[in-house]
């Protein structure tokens, strides 16, 4: 079964060898579950949700532009597997051509899925197994999901913050 997610921070974990490493955090079925990204693609996803202008269209951006172009639209993505502590994800996306509709699925990484939600404004969605495997409670990163989040991906603010143990790279 899949669930409604929404991003709610950007966050910074830190990783095994002690180094910051950003992460885009979903609230999903009363869970928390965060997803590492490079400081990038936080930044990116940081400044879209912030809704501030880039000086030139991104990648995401003009991928985006150029669906639209051709008559699709992403539709969804899906975070629907975890293997080894890495996440995959699946973008959905319909073209209309004549009247009816043509479904394409995508293979894409998680950060890129992600990005390219927050620019289409699509459904986010989350498998029962990921969440399962990797969501945790939102005290166990001290953050509350109800709370408001103004800093996302800026330098003024890194969001929630939670450690990562090599026996447990998902913190819980």
């Amino acid at each position: 079964m899949n669930h409604d997610a929404e991003v709610v921070a950007i966050g910074a974990g830190e990783s095994a060898e002690g180094d910051s490493v950003p992460a885009v955090v979903l609230a999903v079925r009363e869970e928390v579950l965060p997803i590492f990204v490079t400081p990038s693609q936080a930044h990116s996803i940081g400044m879209v949700l912030r809704g501030e202008p880039f000086d030139r269209p991104l990648t995401h951006d003009l991928l985006t532009e150029v669906l639209t172009e051709f008559g699709g639209a992403v539709d969804r993505v899906r975070i629907d597997d975890l293997s080894e502590g890495t996440f995959f994800a699946k973008v959905d996306v319909e073209r209309y051509d004549d009247g009816r509709a043509e479904r394409f699925v995508f293979d894409a990484r998680p950060s890129d899925a992600l990005a390219l939600a927050v620019r289409s404004e699509c459904e986010i969605v989350v498998s029962d197994e990921v969440v399962d495997e990797a969501g945790r409670p939102p005290e166990a990163i001290g953050f509350d999901v109800e709370d408001e989040i103004d800093g996302f991906g800026s330098d003024e603010d890194d969001g929630p913050s939670f450690g990562s143990d090599p026996d447990d790279p998902f913190g819980r």
